[in-house]
């Protein structure tokens, strides 16, 4: 019998979003339903365990890691791409690394969902309804009109793209390789950087992370944009300069921000974004909707099967 870990199953969701009957013969299951306080916190708990489910990039699985589980000997991971795990090193150690599919494009909805709220306040105004204060306190602005400025025009980029042409904005595009036929073709309007951050009123990130967008958004775009607009990043936290980005909330020279996603998950309770009024905060849950986990933890039961037979499936390294 295999020792098999769920790590990260915040929602309590994992044995039921799959049919994990075919393998109750062949593994032990363990689920963790809260992050670990450290990596060394995660290496004591992982010790006995040979197989190991991982959701996204919550639980980071680097060199120092992974040469600590010598047990382990699959890791999986929900999509196919994790910048948490080390597959160099899961090479060098025999384990094997898969990965799953998903559905749709989840952050897209919630990318505009960030904007909506920044715009019309509903979620504060629901909060205040539900609370018995007074009637109408905010005053909204139309998305109609609007630039919306996309740093990333791939897959996710241009869904977002596509909705928010729909609510009547204007969109621009920019990324490091994107060319003007290409955003011709997405039918948006090419622009520089520079451009897209001193003319956009809403800029939204949909980069993948690396080592070559790893603080890509600097304090000098941060500064091109007008006080009026707003930045919305529901890719991943470190490829804006955070702490940039907070002395631009924290001294009100942009309107404001919609955050998913930050340089430090979970984000600490004292965190001083926390305690701004002009950011609306989520808590990385672009990805997090039922199809997606059905998705996921369907494919992961898949890929211990085809593993136990000695033919693994989605294969990262």
């Amino acid at each position: 019998m295999h020792r098999c870990a769920i790590l990260d199953d915040y929602q309590n969701v994992a044995l039921t979003f799959a049919d994990w009957s075919p393998l109750k013969d062949k593994i032990d299951i363990t689920v963790f339903d809260k992050p670990f306080a450290s990596s060394d916190a995660a290496v004591r708990a992982l010790q006995d365990f040979e197989i190991v489910c991982a959701m996204r990039e919550r639980t980071a699985f680097s060199r120092e890691v992974l040469t600590a589980l010598p047990k382990l000997k699959l890791l999986l991971t929900s999509g196919m791409r994790n910048a948490a795990f080390d597959l160099e090193t899961a090479k060098e150690c025999g384990i094997t690394v898969c990965g799953t599919g998903g559905v749709g494009n989840a952050t897209a909805g919630l990318t505009i969902g960030l904007m909506l709220e920044l715009t019309r306040k509903i979620g504060f105004e629901n909060a205040r309804m539900h609370a018995g204060e007074p009637w109408q306190t905010t005053m909204g602005q139309d998305v109609e009109g609007m630039t919306l400025g996309v740093v990333g025009l791939g897959k996710l980029g241009t869904k977002v793209a596509t909705i928010a042409k729909a609510l009547g904005m204007k969109v621009i595009a920019w990324s490091q390789n994107l060319t003007p036929d290409a955003c011709s073709a997405a039918g948006v309007t090419y622009a520089t950087k520079d451009e897209l951050f001193a003319t956009a009123d809403i800029v939204s990130i949909h980069l993948i992370l690396s080592k070559r967008t790893r603080g890509l958004i600097t304090a000098e775009d941060l500064a091109r944009m007008k006080p009026t607009s707003y930045l919305v990043n529901a890719a991943r936290g470190p490829i804006v300069d955070e702490a940039a980005l907070l002395d631009a909330l924290q001294r009100k020279r942009i309107a404001g921000a919609g955050l998913d996603t930050f340089s430090r998950e979970p984000l600490p309770v004292d965190h001083p974004l926390r305690k701004l009024g002009n950011v609306v905060l989520t808590p990385h849950i672009g990805y997090v909707t039922e199809n997606n986990y059905r998705r996921y933890y369907g494919d992961m039961v898949e890929d211990i099967a085809a593993w136990l037979k000695g033919a693994p499936v989605r294969v990262m390294s």
